[in-house]
Formats: C-alpha cells, structure tokens, sequence
C-alpha cells in the first residue's frame, strides 16, 4: 500500500510519474480498427475503451473491481455563513451513506460498483482557513495517507465527497492553484443566496491574502485551504496514477483536488475521466485548465461521486463494445 510519510514524500512522488502503456493502447486502437463498424464511428467510446488499455496495460480492459470511495469532511469556514446547511448535516448524510439511502448508493449499484464511506474526524473540523491553516502537517499527511488507502485493488476508482462548506474550499484552491478572481471560482453550492455568495467570496479572499506567501507548493496549498476530505481524495489521485489505476473524477470538489498537484507536475490528471461537468460554475473553468472533457452534462451538483457513477456506465457500455463486438474477419464481413 501507497503511503506518504511526509509533505517531501508526498511532492517526491509527484515529480516521476508512471504514464500509459503505449503498447496496450496501440493493441486496442488496432482492435477498433477490425471491429465491424466504420473506423471511428462510435467516438468517444472508442477513445474511452483505448484510455483504459493503456492505463490497464492489456488490449481488453476489464472493471472486475471497480470501486467507488466518498470521503466525508467538516470545515471550520462553515461558520461564515458560507453553506445554506449546517456542519451537522455532513454527519446525518454520512449515515444515509451507511444505511443505504443516498444517490450515491442507489448509482453505485447501479454501475455495478462498489462503494466505501471514509469519515474523516467529523467531529473536529478543520480549521477556518481564514484565520489559520485549515490542517497541520500531521493532519493533511494523515488525509491523504486516509486517501491513498482507499484505492487497494481497484481497477477504476471513482472520487466523491460529502462535506458542507466544502465549496468554499474547492474555490480556494483553484484560486490558489490557477489564479484569477476569488469571485471566479465561487459559485451557489448547496444553493446560497446573492449574500451567500458574496461571503464566499470574501471568505475565500481572506483566506488567500492570510496565506499568500506559502501557496507555492501543493501540500501547502491543500493543508492551509482545503478540508480533510478533499486531501484524501489527492491522496487517492496520486496514489491511483502511482498504481496505474484510472480515476473517474465528480464535480467541481472532487476536480478540485487535482489543482494543487499540477504546480508540481501538469500531467497528475492524465490517468482521470471527468465522469461530467456539474452546475457548479467553477467546474467548467477547472476542466478547461487540465484539459479534461467531460463525459455527461446533466446539470447534477450533487457530490457525492454521484455524476462520475452514472459515467461509469458508459465507459462499462464503450468496453462492451470493444471486447464483445466481432472483427470483420470473424463475422465473415468485407471491409476489414
């Protein structure tokens, strides 16, 4: 198992980073080119099904273990008036996870996945960021080393997350990690009114202009303005591209974890699918920056890992395609 024993560790394992299996990939790409149908003719499937031969390493890949990991957290900015809902709803959401009643469980199984909630000190959130770091270092290693747990024998890891206020965070650190106006990346959330927002927007401001001198370094940025569940799931992305394991990534949240790790390497995203782009107007901007196209637009804003669920089932239906459907040879068809 993956594990990070310090911030030197965790930037160390960004720096050298495993890449796709060209092989694999040429393989699959001269599959599509004798299966029965014109070359190219069903798009993105068969980019989709050429994607994961390469970060699987074998010309028909398989999700025998798929697997998807919400991590929960509590946020100390929360306490701005920054969420239309209290901490305590992260907690009682947690146990809908558990008893079986959330979407997230209703998609998973849906997609044939299965499903993990990893709670992560919900009764000690983190700090306002507006005021100190969020985390210590003993803290943020301890979430992303909770993060790099969870990937075991996946072979597709979808992220989600569950955590109120947590918007806040993801704004900041795309701010942090990418520039441009806090006002850019704040968006309504769990739905906050034109107030709402404006608090956001200061929140995520003075917590910029508090740590302004130490954002140059991604353990920074994530320990000073992010929340305990969005370092697990860094820790579940870098551990997951270490393992060659390809991640479905969510919404906005979720894709905010990346941003951080690309100050020290741009291609830490190159083994993920943006399962779709969520409502959230900040997630757009985010998929743009790390050149990643969505799957789905379907308005979701969920979390959860709920709209990466749902694209799970394409990709399963573009790897159907690729291995199920006959070569021109095998079906005694002309044109191959």
């Amino acid at each position: 198992m993956i594990r990070f024993d310090s911030a030197r560790d965790f930037h160390a394992r960004l720096v050298d980073l495993p890449v796709p299996d060209q092989g694999a990939r040429a393989a699959a790409s001269k599959r599509q080119g004798q299966l029965t149908k014109p070359p190219g003719s069903l798009g993105r499937l068969e980019e989709l099904a050429i994607f994961l031969a390469g970060w699987q390493g074998r010309e028909r890949p398989m999700i025998e273990h798929g697997r998807a990991v919400v991590f929960a957290g509590n946020h100390g900015v929360v306490a701005r008036g920054v969420s239309a809902f209290p901490a305590d709803v992260t907690v009682q959401m947690v146990a809908n996870f558990r008893a079986g009643g959330a979407a997230i469980n209703a998609l998973a199984k849906a997609a044939n996945l299965t499903l993990d909630v990893v709670p992560l000190d919900l009764d000690r959130p983190t700090a306002d960021f507006t005021q100190a770091p969020a985390m210590g270092e003993a803290e943020c290693l301890a979430a992303l080393n909770a993060g790099a747990a969870s990937v075991m024998d996946a072979d597709l890891l979808v992220l989600g997350e569950m955590g109120i206020g947590n918007t806040t965070a993801a704004a900041a650190l795309a701010a942090a990690s990418f520039g441009a106006r806090a006002a850019d990346w704040v968006g309504p959330g769990t739905g906050v009114d034109a107030q709402g927002i404006a608090r956001k927007v200061e929140t995520v401001e003075a917590g910029l202009v508090l740590h302004r001198e130490h954002l140059d370094a991604p353990f920074e940025i994530l320990r000073r303005l992010g929340g305990r569940e969005i370092v697990a799931i860094a820790g579940a992305l870098l551990a997951s591209r270490l393992g060659r394991v390809p991640v479905v990534l969510d919404g906005f949240i979720a894709t905010s974890a990346i941003t951080p790790l690309t100050l020290l390497n741009p291609a830490i995203g190159d083994h993920c699918i943006a399962g779709h782009c969520s409502a959230e107007p900040g997630h757009i901007r985010l998929l743009d920056r790390l050149g990643l196209e969505p799957l789905l637009a379907l308005d979701m804003r969920l979390g959860e890992g709920s709209g990466a669920a749902v694209a799970v089932q394409i990709i399963r239906a573009a790897l159907a395609a690729h291995n199920g459907m006959a070569t021109f040879a095998e079906a005694g068809v002309a044109g191959g």
